[in-house]
C-alpha cells in the first residue's frame, strides 16, 4: 500500500524562449533583400491543476522537478520557432501552495482550479521586426526570455466529510479501522498515527436498493495536544486536516488510563479548534464516549457511548454521522456550485534600489525583458534598449529615486551610465549628442535616409 503523503516540494521550470534570427534575403536576382529573421518561439509553461483522482502529494516526494519544453529558435525566411509544450502538473483538489518564505501563493480549493507555477519565457523577435524607415537593414535581434525557475511547497488539505477528534491513543485508529477497510497502524501508546488515515463508510445497503446507501470519507486526524493551535507538537500539520471537514466526530477517552476527565479533554479539544480556526466550533459534531468496555467514568450527557473494540455503539455512530453528512452536502450544493478558477500570479513591477554610492539596479520581468539582446554592443540595438526603458517609465523611476547624470545603472545583463537632462535621458551622454546631431541634420535636409554622418 502506497504511503499517504501530505506536504511535499515542487521545482517548477518553464521553457526557456527561441532566440529571433538575424538573417537578410539572399537570392537570386536580388541585389539587396532586406531582413528576414523570424522569431523565437515561446517557451512552455508549468501549471498546477486539481485533479479529483488525485489522493496525495507521493509523486512529488522523490521527484519534484516538473520542466516544461523551451521555444525553438527562429530561422531565415521570415520562419517563427515552434512554441513550447506547456506542462500540466496533476495535484489533488484542496492543495495548498507556499512561497518558500513560507506565504500563501494559492489555494487550489476545487476540481479543475488551474494555476501556472512558472511562465515560460518570450521567444527573441527576430530582424525583421525591427525595420523601419530609419532602420533599413537592422544586424540584431531579441535573444530568449529564461523561462520562470522557483521552488515551491505543496501542502494538502483532506476533503474529508468526517474528520475523527480526539486525544493520543483515544481510539480514532480502531473505530476507523471497524467501520471502513482502512488499516492504520494500531498500538497501545500515544502517537501511533503520524498521518491521516482515509476510509470510505457505507451504510444503508441492507434496504435492497443502491440508492439507499449512504457514502462518506472519514479521516483519522492524529491526536491532538494541549497548546496544538499555537503549533505545539505537530498541532499545525494535525490541524488543518480538519479544516474542510463537513462533520466533526469528537472521541473522549473514558478508560482508566485517560489523561483527563472525558468533560476536560471535551473543552481542551473545542478550545484548540477555536483557536486555531474560531467557525469550527459552528460545524456539526457528535461527542462519543470512546473505550466503554474499559469505561470508568460515567457517560457524557447528550453523547454516545460506543467500544471499537467490540463494536458496541458503533453502528447508531455511523447512522448519526451519516444524517449530519447528508444535510451537510445538500446545504451545500443549494449555496454555491464551483466555478472552475484560473489563477494568473501578478506580474513584479519595475523596481529600481540603490547598491551603493552612485550605483542603481533596476528589477522587474519587464525591464528585463527590454534589454534581452543578442549584441549589447550594437548602436541600434541600445538605442532600442532606451526606447524600452523609457516605454516602461524606467527614467521617472531612477530621476525620483536620485540617480545623477554619470550614475551607474545595472539591467540584467547590461551595465550604463545614466545621464538626464532637458532634452531626455539615455545610457551616456556622447550617445546623446551624437543622436541630437543627427536630428537636427535631418531637420534641415542635410541627412540623408540611409546615409550621414554623426
Amino acid at each position: 500500500m502506497s504511503a499517504f503523503v501530505d506536504s511535499a516540494q515542487l521545482h517548477a521550470k518553464a521553457g526557456d524562449g527561441g532566440a529571433g534570427c538575424v538573417s537578410f534575403r539572399r537570392e537570386a536576382h536580388v541585389a539587396k533583400g532586406g531582413p528576414d529573421g523570424g522569431d523565437g518561439g515561446r517557451g512552455g509553461d508549468v501549471w498546477l491543476v486539481a485533479d479529483p483522482n488525485q489522493a496525495s502529494l507521493l509523486g512529488f516526494r522523490d521527484h519534484p522537478y516538473r520542466r516544461a519544453t523551451d521555444g525553438a529558435h527562429g530561422t531565415s525566411k521570415r520562419q517563427h520557432g515552434s512554441r513550447g509544450q506547456e506542462l500540466i502538473v496533476s495535484v489533488p483538489v484542496g492543495t495548498v501552495v507556499h512561497g518558500r518564505d513560507g506565504g500563501v501563493l494559492v489555494d487550489l480549493a476545487g476540481p479543475g482550479d488551474r494555476w501556472r507555477a512558472a511562465e515560460g519565457g518570450l521567444g527573441g523577435a527576430g530582424n525583421a521586426r525591427f525595420l523601419s524607415n530609419q532602420r533599413r537593414a537592422p544586424a540584431f535581434a531579441e535573444q530568449g526570455e529564461v523561462g520562470e525557475e522557483q521552488w515551491f511547497d505543496l501542502e494538502l488539505k483532506l476533503r474529508a466529510d468526517v474528520a475523527l477528534i480526539g486525544f493520543p491513543n483515544v481510539g480514532k485508529s480502531t473505530l476507523i479501522a471497524r467501520v471502513s477497510a482502512a488499516r492504520p497502524k494500531i498500538a497501545d501508546y500515544p502517537f501511533t498515527t503520524l498521518v491521516p488515515n482515509l476510509g470510505v463508510v457505507r451504510i444503508g445497503e441492507r434496504s435492497g436498493r443502491p440508492g439507499d446507501a449512504t457514502e462518506f470519507v472519514m479521516a483519522d486526524i492524529p491526536g491532538l495536544i494541549e497548546g496544538a493551535a499555537q503549533g505545539r507538537g505537530l498541532g499545525h500539520d494535525f490541524l488543518r486536516h480538519v479544516e474542510n471537514a463537513k462533520v466533526l466526530c469528537v472521541l473522549l477517552d473514558r478508560s482508566a488510563g485517560a489523561p483527563m476527565a472525558p468533560e476536560a479533554q471535551l473543552n481542551v479539544l473545542l478550545r484548540e479548534l477555536g483557536d486555531y480556526q474560531a467557525d469550527l466550533l459552528d460545524r456539526p459534531r457528535v461527542i462519543v464516549g470512546s473505550k466503554s468496555d474499559v469505561a470508568e467514568s460515567e457517560e457524557l450527557a447528550g453523547g454516545l457511548a460506543i467500544s471499537a473494540v467490540t463494536g458496541d455503539g458503533v453502528r447508531p455512530l455511523v447512522a448519526q454521522l451519516a444524517e449530519l453528512v447528508t444535510i451537510a452536502r445538500r446545504e451545500a450544493a443549494e449555496s454555491s456550485e464551483h466555478v472552475v478558477v484560473v489563477h494568473h500570479p501578478i506580474q513584479d513591477d519595475v523596481e529600481v534600489e540603490s547598491t551603493g554610492p552612485n550605483s542603481w539596479v533596476v528589477r522587474g520581468r519587464t525591464a528585463l525583458r527590454a534589454v534581452r539582446f543578442q549584441d549589447l554592443t550594437d548602436d541600434e540595438a541600445l538605442a532600442e534598449i532606451v526606447k524600452r526603458l523609457r516605454a516602461i517609465g524606467v527614467d521617472r523611476l531612477l530621476t525620483r529615486a536620485g540617480a545623477l547624470d554619470g550614475d551607474l545603472v545595472q539591467v540584467g545583463p547590461l551595465s550604463f551610465e545614466w545621464w538626464r537632462d532637458a532634452v531626455g535621458a539615455g545610457l551616456d551622454r556622447g550617445d546623446h549628442h551624437r543622436a541630437t546631431r543627427r536630428e537636427r541634420l535631418a531637420r534641415h535636409g542635410r541627412l540623408g535616409d540611409n546615409n550621414g554622418g554623426a
